[in-house]
């Protein structure tokens, strides 16, 4: 998985013992969420897939799988620079306990990673291997093994790193982070990347395209056509 860009509101004590259940998503409550979230867009289902192929969607889409206590919601608007200008709306939509943003691009080696609870914002990070981009809150008891230099960067052979240059891997950071929250992390095996989600289409308010009405059978296929015509 090269990318990600993942909201979870959590409401439940164990999440990691929801999400390794693997359960189904919930359609319906997955539909209201995404019609509540892009009121401005006409939101149209169009898959159920699973969090491998669907955890970096792009900005026409949003993936959301919604469990017992738990809600993911894969939207591209989560890969922000700065996770404290989080919309509020995406922030705690369900008046959730806690909401963790989880993001992360490989091919340029950023990642990001966010927590907020009932709405109060806790930590935030972002970064390149070279730029810290944003770093606001406490840091957590994990991420001390990644600031000790525990995790360094795989640098390609022939690359030399500045004097500035981070003592980890910055997608690799915001995956230990999901690691900490959910159990599972996107780039190593064995990954959570078979659950559940309800797949959306966002189109521009009034934008939508006509559903086509289905033909009947060649019985009834007369009575249809002077029916529409």
């Amino acid at each position: 998985m090269k990318s990600a860009s993942t909201l979870w509101y959590v409401d439940t004590v164990d999440p990691v013992a929801v999400v390794h259940s693997r359960p189904e998503s919930d359609s319906a409550a997955a539909q209201a969420l995404a019609s509540q979230l892009y009121a401005d867009h006409d939101v149209r289902p169009i898959v159920v897939g699973t969090l491998d192929g669907c955890a970096g969607p792009d900005r026409d889409e949003v993936y959301i799988g919604c469990y017992p206590g738990v809600t993911v919601v894969c939207t591209a608007e989560a890969a922000v620079i700065e996770p404290t200008v989080l919309p509020e709306l995406l922030v705690r939509p369900q008046a959730s306990e806690h909401t963790y943003l989880v993001s992360f691009d490989t091919t340029v080696h950023w990642g990001a990673f966010a927590h907020w609870e009932r709405g109060e914002f806790r930590r935030s990070f972002s970064s390149t291997r070279v730029d810290i981009l944003e770093n606001e809150g406490l840091p957590m008891v994990w991420e001390r093994e990644f600031w000790a230099g525990d995790h360094p960067v795989p640098w390609d052979r022939g690359d030399r790193p500045g004097p500035q240059s981070l003592p980890f891997d910055p997608p690799e950071f915001a995956d230990a982070a999901n690691a900490h929250w959910l159990g599972f992390r996107y780039l190593e095996p064995p990954g959570l990347i078979d659950l559940p989600v309800c797949g959306f289409t966002l189109y521009p308010k009034g934008r939508a395209p006509r559903p086509v009405p289905a033909v009947p059978a060649r019985r009834g296929l007369a009575r249809w056509l002077r029916r529409v015509a």
